[in-house]
């Protein structure tokens, strides 16, 4: 039998077209699988349960069985592909100028357009000088923290001054309607804290210069930043109701509050318990930044590009991950290319050192680890392991776990002080 045919027609870092043909016979032998798998389970008026003639079945089920063929020989093709090309793609293919006519009896044909790991090759990945400060927690950050504790436990108290404004912070409720000369369309609820956004800026302005009760016609302009390209710089008629007013009643920062957060003996011991999570927060961040200098330096000292066909996916996967609207996703591009090409090169950097030395996280590795954070938890190991495994996140649990002893394997081939 002819073998699947697989030419390259277009290579560039990062991304290579195939163009593919698949003979006649294998392309009938897939279909035949196919209406034989359809004709099993077909039921048709007359005929019992998989005794259904194959011709009346192909005609029946004639979409589901081009599918299904389609799917068959575009599998097969790209195993074929990938084996022939020695290919190490980085996500699946995209499928274009597919041609194939099922009552002609001639070949398939179709490419493979697919982002593939390129060719690397890093002569440096030591010796660099690194620093490692970690900043000191201050008095000053244990306070605000405290005082975001406090926010969080604080209840919302109706004000009831006579004649008091609303104030930043506050948390307002009423109604909003635009105006079309003397019409005013259904107002809307609206129910905000002023200074987080929830409105425009002209808008939160108006609300703070009004009495819970009362009613103002405004004009407002929606601000240059504004998410809505289409209503940047225009301007709106509304019609404004403010009808309460609620401000948040702080605890007392004493032994009272620091028991009520947690099991705290006493405030000394919530504020010693900050200090701690800040500290730990601090290391972290410093232990970030180094591995990101790191990385910088190796891009550096090893000319690393990040190929145009992986940033183009990064860019794509973030956008989705985001939900960014496909109106704005020129714009996204262009501002977060740079973010894209940062991973990129850090991955392709990570993926080298794993190859070349051996460092991918064992099956071992992932157990103690998993065991380690189900003790943490009081859940059963096997539990913790199949809740992740239906999220799809133990092989992000796997890949945290090779990065670790990366870094670890590079940061002991440099100097690394602390400041």
């Amino acid at each position: 039998m002819t073998a699947i045919q697989v030419r390259k027609t277009a290579e560039e870092p990062g991304a290579t077209s195939l163009a593919v043909t698949v003979p006649p016979e294998q392309v009938h032998e897939a279909e035949a699988r196919a209406t034989s798998a359809y004709q099993r389970r077909a039921r048709l008026p007359g005929f019992r349960k998989g005794k259904a003639p194959a011709a009346l079945v192909k005609k029946q089920f004639a979409d589901d069985i081009r599918q299904q063929t389609l799917e068959e020989v575009i599998r097969e093709s790209w195993k074929a592909a990938v084996a022939q090309e020695a290919l190490h793609p980085v996500a699946d293919p995209h499928v274009h100028n597919l041609k194939w006519d099922p009552g002609a009896g001639g070949p398939m044909t179709f490419e493979f357009h697919v982002e593939v790991k390129p060719e690397l090759a890093l002569e440096r990945i030591g010796k660099f000088h690194l620093t490692r400060p970690v900043p000191k927690v201050t008095d000053e950050q244990v306070l605000a923290q405290l005082n975001a504790l406090r926010e969080q436990k604080a209840p919302w108290v109706p004000v009831t001054g006579e004649g008091e404004k609303p104030a930043l912070k506050d948390m307002v409720q009423g109604t909003i309607a635009t105006r079309e000369g003397d019409v005013v369309k259904e107002p809307q609820p609206y129910h905000i804290v002023l200074g987080e956004g929830g409105a425009i800026p002209e808008v939160e302005e108006k609300i703070m210069s009004m009495l819970p009760g009362e009613t103002v016609d405004a004009t407002v302009r929606f601000p240059p930043d504004f998410p809505e390209e289409a209503k940047r710089g225009q301007t709106r008629a509304i019609r404004l109701t403010l009808q309460e007013v609620k401000r948040q009643h702080l605890p007392e920062l004493d032994d009272a509050f620091a028991r009520e957060v947690g099991d705290f003996e006493s405030l000394d011991a919530l504020r010693q318990a900050v200090r701690d999570d800040l500290e730990r927060d601090a290391q972290r961040d410093a232990d970030a930044q180094v591995r990101r200098d790191l990385i910088e330096q190796i891009v550096q000292a090893n000319h690393v590009v990040a190929p145009r066909p992986l940033v183009e996916r990064a860019v794509y996967v973030y956008a989705q991950a985001y939900g960014i609207p496909e109106d704005r996703l020129a714009e996204f591009a262009q501002e977060f290319r740079p973010v894209a090409e940062a991973q990129v090169r850090r991955d392709l950097i990570l993926d080298w050192v794993v190859e070349r030395h051996g460092l991918r996280a064992t099956a071992a590795e992932l157990d103690a680890r998993l065991q380690e954070i189900a003790a943490r938890s009081g859940k059963p190991a096997a539990e913790l392991r199949a809740s992740l495994e239906k999220a799809k996140r133990l092989r992000d649990l796997e890949r945290g776990l090779t990065e670790e002893k990366v870094f670890s394997f590079l940061l002991s081939q440099s100097t690394v002080e602390s400041a």
